[in-house]
This record gives C-alpha cells, structure tokens and sequence, in this order.
C-alpha cells in the first residue's frame, strides 16, 4: 500500500506542477477542447471505420451486414496492461477466464462459450489455436495493436472448426504507417515489469520493417492469502515480432511476418525452486513455452483481385504439474486464397482452404488405438466457401454463404450462413445474422483442469464433432443529443448445440469425465452497449450482457449450468480530458454469480459473488511525446476466498485420513475464478516518434 500511495503521489505531483505552469504560461489563451457546433447532415455519421473479420474483404462498418465490434489500441490503453488476454476484459460479453488457480493460464470466453469456441486471429490468420488458446494469449502484447476486431457467434461459414463461439482478430500495426520509434515501460507494486519497444524503418522506396519487441518479467512471489502458494505466477517472456508492408502497383497487398515467443512460468508452493520440478517434495507447475509463428499475404498481379493468405507456427511446450510432466509439440500450417470479384450489385468471394496440424504428447490422446504405441495427431482439413454478398438498394444489404470441410476423421462438414442488414435511415440499423458452427476437439490441448494432475481423464465415448446452429439479432440507434450522440448497441442471441463435449466434474472429485452430449446444448442471452460524449470533455462506455448457458441431458430432469458463465456481467469506461492534455480514465468489469466446479461435501460455495474489479488511471501528455501514466489496479481489493482445496496437502499424501479429512477432499486448483492479485499500483512512461 506505501508504494500505491507513493506512485500516486509523485504522479499527482508532477502532473499537477504540469498543470499549474502551462496555466501560468497561458493566461490570455483560450482552452483547447473548444466546443465547435456540429453540422446537422454530419451529426448522424459515425466515424466509419473500415472492418475486415466479418466478410473476410474490406468495407465500412455501416455497410457490413454482419456486425463487428472495433477497439483500438488507444481504447485498451485506458487501463494499461502487458498483454492481450488481460485487455480484452474491457470488452462487453467477453471474458478472460483464469483455468487454473497455480499457474494463472488461461482462455478467453465469448457470450459466456468455454475458450476453444473462441477463434483467435493475428491479422486474419489462425495463428492462435489449440495448445496456444491455453499458453499462448498471454504472450501476445498489447504493443503489436493496432486495432482489434470482435465477431460474437459462429463465423464457421468463413473460418472453419473453432469459431462456434466468435471471432477475436488481431491486427498488427502496418509497418508503411507505424510510428518511427515507439517505447513503453511500465512497473506495478508487485512487481511486474514490462517493456514495449518497437522500431520502424525504410528500405528503399517500396518496403517497410517494423521491429517490435516486448519484455515481461515478474520475479517475486507474493502469498497475501497465506496459503502457501503463489498468488499469482512468475513469468518471465520475451516477444519479438517483425513485420514487412509492401507498396504495389494499384495499391496491391503484401505482407509478411516472424514473431518469437519463450516464456518460462511458475506456479506453486512458496519454497519452490527449480531443483524441485517435477519432484514430489515441494508442489510447483513450471511451464517452458517456444513458439515460432509465420504469417502473411500477396494480392496476384493480375486484373481480377486474388489473394493468397499463409501461416505457420510451431509450439513447443514442456510442463510439469507436481509430479506430472505434460510434453508437447504442435506445428500447423494453413493455406488460403480467394477470388474476390463484383457483378453489378453482388460482391462474390470464392475460396479454399488447407490445414495441415501435427501434433503429439505424452498424455493418452496421441496414444494409438491399441494404446501400446505412440501415434502423433496428422490432421489435414480441405475446405471450399463461397460468398455472396447482394447490396439490394441503399436499405438492405443480404449475405449468403456457404463453406465445405472435409478430414480424415469426421469427412464432410457443411456450414451456411445467413446474414441480412436492414438501415431505413443513418440513425438506425437492424442486422439479423444465422449460421452452423462445427468444432473437432482435442481435449489435451484445451482443457488446462486434464493436465494439472490434479484429476484423472476418462474418455468413455469416440468424441464427435460439435455442432450448433445460431440465430443474432443486432439493433444500433444513434441519437443526436445536442452537439453529440448517443450511441446504443444492442444484441440477442440463440445458440443450440446438437453436441457438445463438456467436462463432468461433479460426478467423481477425482476424475474428469468427458462423452458427447446426450442431450442438448444452449446459450442464450442479450447485450448492451451505450456510448457517449458529453459537451463537455467527458465521455462514457458502459456495456452489460445477460446469459443463459446451460446443458440438458436427456432422461434427466432440470438443467446444469455451464460453468464460469455469470448470469450479469458488465465494463464500463468513463474519460474525463482536461485542456492540457492531462487525462483520468475510470474502468472496470463486473461479474454476477457463476457457477463454480466444487467437490462433493465441498464447504467453499457452488456460485461465486458478486465482484468488480476497478481501475483507475491519470495520464499526461507532452508535446515532445512523452507521456506519463500511473494509477491503481483493483482499487477495492477482490480476490476469491479458497481458491485451491487442501493447499497443504498439494501431493494428497494425507488424503485418506478419517481424522483430519472426513470428507475426502483432494488438492483441486479449478476453483479459482477471478485473478487472485490485490490492490496494486502501477506507473509508466511512453514516446513515441512520428
């Protein structure tokens, strides 16, 4: 708390001596947030951001029948954080999800779907897929920005296998527009270390590099819970991303891009060290990441517009939770061009597609059938989709598509897709979006509860291919008020899963037990977003969503909620801009009750409370370039109560022990479902170099 209180302090400090030099120095000057009356015909424009994830082509986010949701880096930077799968909690419906309480890994949950429904791209590629969905967000840092794009509910039609839940693609910066020089330090009071930097440069007149590298470290081991362990993970990481833009002939595209990724974590007992991994003396989750990624696209030089997309990554992961080693390689490369061609008032895009994944481990999923011989994971998928894209008249926009998948395991897959845009004038928009969804799961790749050794796995069925159809109705209402306006986004959405594959904890404590579903599957719900700008120079975002996710099995009465799916969750982001260039943002999520995986006789509750993790932050501006932030994290002190069972006995040594364990409780680290770090402070400094 001294130090939250001194970081404070010295930032008031300076910030305010800012203030009172540049007033001072301006006396007869007029503030620069001057209030300018705003035309009538341009009050009912938004700014109109061109959007890519949603029809795989460039267009204005008005015009697009599907709808998308834009942040940018500068909106994230509101509450500064070291990587992407700590930003995206700032984002209505979406949700960071902590799977495990020692080593802080983690998935990111959209509309309240479990992290392998979600799709992560890096500018359009699916770079981030099944072992990195687990290890690899938190390797992706904020620095590489520059906008990212949110699709929620099933983009399967484009995308293929994963996107059942939605679609988080990640745009880097261009390295023809970036900035020359751009540095970032950031340090908290526990400790966290992190450090942005990136560089750009010119070769000749046609090409540009961007160099950006990232530095993460947390070193000291904190235990305000007096449990034992860790509160939250030691991470030491290191990012190195390098960018090519290329300028063409007609403004033709290419690009191409190498990013490295090493991470060494560590989770556990207070007194562990490295000599203890993988003993059974001292409990600890050490988890060593590599990973390698490539990725790009080349528009042909030909009339007709052809693009050719590429990526390639390779993942490799060495693990031991407690006794247990998790050893594992992944490579994938996927391939993809499109035709993308207009006939009169029809946009067209026909593709295809390759995904090659090879992937192996030394757990029982790449064991062969017999389950004698090692027998890696060669999973090529062929696609094929189609697009049509028919701008009816200036009020309706209809989208159909359609997308063939065929692998050696499951054959054909199909997935339709439905979308239609209606907009009566520019102060209303109605876009009602259907479609499938299919998911091929590999649980060791997905599941961070089936590899902490903490539970046995049983598979008791050959798992089938998940599918779900799903319906959205999206509603956006501009209203003018006064010199602003006020803008209201609204969504309802109905998902229904013919199967799915889901992990029953709560019929054994000590296994996870997992079969296609013998019933049916739903997620249900609705969102909010209201944003506004006040004449004078504050502005808000608040956002709320509403869900209903749930599992009925047949013969069985009453249904099971999905777990970590709060019923209300919510952001807000308030900013208020003073005339010289100093600025406080206030932000923030909240969470109702969601269901948690407690054991059987377990004293510690089924729901989670009510929680809101708060933050605030003042910043500073300079002419020169810099900038000075600071402010504090979690500002009411939440962390979850027990979230580990039996911390003393991690190794369940002593589990059988009628006295001091009646009830036969096993160490279990699925509990945890919010972040178990405090109160903290942080401070930090930019420049940038146009």
């Amino acid at each position: 708390m001294r130090r939250i209180l001194f970081f404070l302090f010295l930032l008031s400090s300076f910030c305010y001596s800012q203030k009172t030099d540049s007033v001072g120095a301006n006396q007869s000057r007029k503030p620069d947030s001057i209030s300018i009356p705003i035309k009538k015909e341009i009050k009912t424009k938004n700014i109109d951001d061109v959007v890519i994830t949603g029809t795989l082509k460039p267009m204005s986010k008005s015009k697009s029948p599907v709808n998308v949701e834009i942040y940018t880096q500068k909106f994230f930077q509101k509450n500064p954080t070291p990587n992407i799968f700590e930003a995206i909690a700032m984002v209505n419906g979406v949700k960071p999800q902590l799977n495990c309480s020692v080593c802080n890994t983690g998935d990111i949950h959209i509309n309240g779907l479990e992290g392998p429904y979600t799709m992560i791209l890096i500018d359009g590629m699916p770079i981030v897929s099944s072992l990195s969905t687990v290890y690899g967000l938190s390797g992706i840092p904020n620095s590489l920005i520059d906008r990212i794009e949110v699709v929620k509910g099933p983009a399967s039609s484009i995308y293929g296998s994963e996107a059942m839940g939605g679609v988080i693609n990640i745009i880097t910066k261009n390295a023809l527009t970036a900035p020359k020089l751009s540095v970032d330090v950031m340090t908290t009071t526990w400790n966290e270390n992190n450090v942005d930097f990136s560089t750009k440069f010119n070769v000749g007149k046609n090409a540009a590099s961007l160099v950006s590298l990232n530095y993460f470290n947390l070193n000291e081991k904190t235990d305000q819970n007096k449990d034992n362990f860790t509160d939250a993970a030691l991470q030491n990481r290191i990012s190195v991303f390098n960018k090519w833009n290329f300028k063409r002939k007609e403004n033709r595209q290419a690009s191409f891009a190498l990013r490295y990724l090493y991470e060494d974590r560590f989770g556990g007992e207070m007194q562990w060290n490295r000599s203890y991994r993988g003993g059974s003396d001292v409990y600890g989750e050490s988890v060593y990441t590599n990973r390698v990624e490539a990725f790009g696209m080349y528009q042909w030089p030909v009339k007709e517009n052809i693009i050719t997309q590429f990526s390639y990554n390779f993942h490799d992961q060495n693990s031991f939770y407690g006794t247990n080693p998790f050893l594992a390689t992944q490579k994938v490369g996927f391939l993809q061009t499109y035709w993308d061609k207009k006939l009169g008032s029809h946009d067209i895009i026909l593709g295809a597609t390759f995904k090659k994944t090879f992937y192996d481990d030394n757990t029982p999923g790449t064991l062969s059938s017999d389950g004698l011989t090692n027998d890696p994971m060669r999973s090529p998928v062929f696609g094929v989709f189609i697009q049509d894209q028919w701008e009816i008249n200036e009020k309706n926009t209809l989208l159909l598509g359609y997308r063939f998948d065929y692998d050696k395991i499951h054959h054909s897959v199909y997935s339709p897709r439905f979308a239609w845009k209606f907009s009566p004038n520019p102060y209303h928009t109605l876009r009602f979006n259907f479609g499938t969804g299919f998911r091929v799961v590999n649980l060791f790749t997905e599941d961070h509860a089936a590899l902490t050794g903490s539970r046995d796995v049983v598979i008791r069925a050959d798992l089938k291919p998940e599918r779900s159809v799903n319906g959205n109705l999206n509603y956006v209402w501009k209203i003018p008020a006064g010199e602003s306006m006020v803008n209201l986004d609204a969504s309802a959405f109905y998902t229904y899963f013919s199967n799915k594959i889901v992990g029953d904890f709560d019929s054994d404590p000590e296994k996870i037990i997992y079969d296609n579903l013998q019933g049916y599957g739903i997620s249900r719900g609705a969102s909010l977003n209201v944003d506004y700008s006040f004449s004078f120079p504050l502005s808000i975002n608040l956002g709320v969503t509403y869900l209903d996710v749930y599992q009925k099995f047949d013969g069985e009465e009453g249904k099971v909620q999905q777990l970590h799916a709060p019923k209300w969750s919510g952001t807000y982001s308030l900013t208020y801009k003073f005339h010289n260039n100093l600025t406080v943002d206030f932000t923030g999520q909240f969470y109702g009750p969601m269901r948690l995986p407690v054991l059987p006789n377990d004293y510690r509750p089924e729901y989670s409370p009510f929680y809101n993790l708060s933050n605030i932050q003042v910043s500073k501006i300079f002419r020169s370039g810099f900038e000075i932030y600071g402010g504090i994290k979690n500002i009411f002190n939440f962390t979850p109560n027990d979230p580990l069972m039996r911390p003393f006995d991690p190794f369940d040594k002593h589990v059988n022990d009628p006295v001091t364990n009646p009830n036969h409780y096993t160490f279990d680290t699925t509990y945890g479902y919010a972040p178990m770090q405090g109160i903290r402070g942080f401070l930090g400094i930019k420049y940038t170099l146009k």
